[in-house]
Formats: C-alpha cells, sequence, structure tokens
C-alpha cells in the first residue's frame, strides 16, 4: 500500500473539485528556478482531516464569489533537503528579482524563511490564496506567494483597504474552520489538530500514492 494511502492522504482536488492548482515546486517558477525534488506531478495532496476542513473554507467563500487557489500543501522531506541545499549556494541567485531583491542570500537560512524541517512535510498545511470568480483573476493581496519580505507577514498594514480586506477575508474563514496562521506567511494555514504533529514523511507528490512504493517516513 502507498504510504499516502496508508496514513490517509488525498488529493486537494477529489475534495475540492473546483480548487484552482498553481503548483509552483513542479514548475521552475520558484525563488529556486528549477522543478524541486519531490514534485513528480502539479497535485495537491493533504490528509483528509486538513482536506475536509479546507472543503468548509471552500464552501464558505464560494457563496462570498471566491474560489480557492493553492501553491503548495503536503511537501516530502527531499523537497525541503533541496531547498537548504539550494540556499547554500550563495552564488545561485537567478530567482533574487522575483523573490527576494531586498533580501541577501545568505540570510534566507538564518532568519527563518528557509528551515530544515517544515510544517508542510507532515501533511495538513496548505499554501493559498483566493480567487475572484467574477474577475476572473486571483485576488489581489498586497503581495505574491513565496515573496521573501515583511510585506509578506500578516501583520503588515502598509496595504490599501481591499488588499487588508482580503488578507483579513482570508485568514478569518481558514481560523474558522479549524486552520492556525503562520506569523511570516499570509498564504500559509496549518490544520489546528493536526493527525500527524511529529512525523514528517518522504513519500513523492504523485496520486498513486494516494491511490492505493511504500517509502519509510522520518519520525
Amino acid at each position: 500500500m502507498p504510504e499516502g494511502t496508508k496514513y490517509g492522504f488525498v488529493s486537494i482536488s477529489e475534495v475540492v473539485p473546483d480548487v484552482i492548482l498553481e503548483i509552483r515546486y513542479h514548475s521552475t517558477y520558484n525563488f529556486v528556478g528549477t522543478r524541486i525534488d519531490g514534485y513528480d506531478e502539479p497535485i495537491a495532496l493533504l490528509t483528509r482531516q486538513a482536506a475536509d476542513s479546507l472543503r468548509m473554507v471552500s464552501d464558505e467563500l464560494k457563496q462570498q464569489g471566491y474560489l480557492l487557489k493553492v501553491f503548495d500543501a503536503y511537501r516530502p522531506q527531499c523537497a525541503v533537503d533541496h531547498f537548504v541545499r539550494w540556499s547554500k549556494d550563495v552564488s545561485d541567485t537567478i530567482m533574487k528579482p522575483f523573490f527576494y531583491p531586498d533580501l541577501a542570500k545568505d540570510r534566507l537560512f538564518p532568519e527563518g524563511f528557509i528551515c530544515e524541517y517544515s510544517s508542510h512535510t507532515r501533511g495538513s498545511t496548505v499554501d493559498l490564496t483566493l480567487f475572484d470568480m467574477a474577475t476572473e483573476r486571483e485576488v489581489d493581496m498586497g503581495g505574491t506567494f513565496d515573496w521573501f519580505g515583511m510585506s509578506s507577514y500578516p501583520t503588515y498594514t502598509d496595504l490599501n483597504e481591499d488588499q487588508l480586506a482580503m488578507r483579513r477575508l482570508l485568514r478569518e474563514t481558514m481560523l474558522r474552520h479549524g486552520f492556525k496562521p503562520f506569523d511570516t506567511e499570509w498564504w500559509h494555514f496549518t490544520l489546528r489538530d493536526e493527525p500527524y504533529p511529529d512525523t514528517y514523511f518522504t513519500f513523492p507528490v504523485r496520486l498513486s500514492e494516494v491511490n492505493g512504493s511504500v517509502c519509510e517516513s522520518h519520525l
């Protein structure tokens, strides 16, 4: 039995059918500039508990004219290891203008933007934003996903009223359905009662992992 199936992981798209996916780490448009290890397919996986809670978030926001757009969910440990290796090569700054123009690369790890372990690897964390069904565009949150800087902090207030309102709408809806926020990223939420708070999984992001190569998890 695949490890994802064994531990109750599901594809978000199966639980929230109208979710929009833009899985940056399966592409080259991310802060590293290459496809990240472990992202075998452009899909998003979560524990069943987190996916069910996300469905409630989606149902509520859809009534207000918004869909969810997901950038990342479950992240295998090999992907985190890829980030750590990249962070130590200070000469590789090809994506600096797009994601960290005001920060020296050698500060990303010390300042906590990149860590050796991520809540994503426990399977109940999701990075997301809102998509406006009326305009058919991603909502303006006053900052972009994976921007390394103060403007990504949920406490950042140098934004216009609409941007603040949209950040607040996403945050309050997520909290109402059992998620908790992250101090430095407005897009990052973890299920408060996550089922595997101490387990860092290693299986790759691919559909066969949740449909029935078992890998050991990092405990």
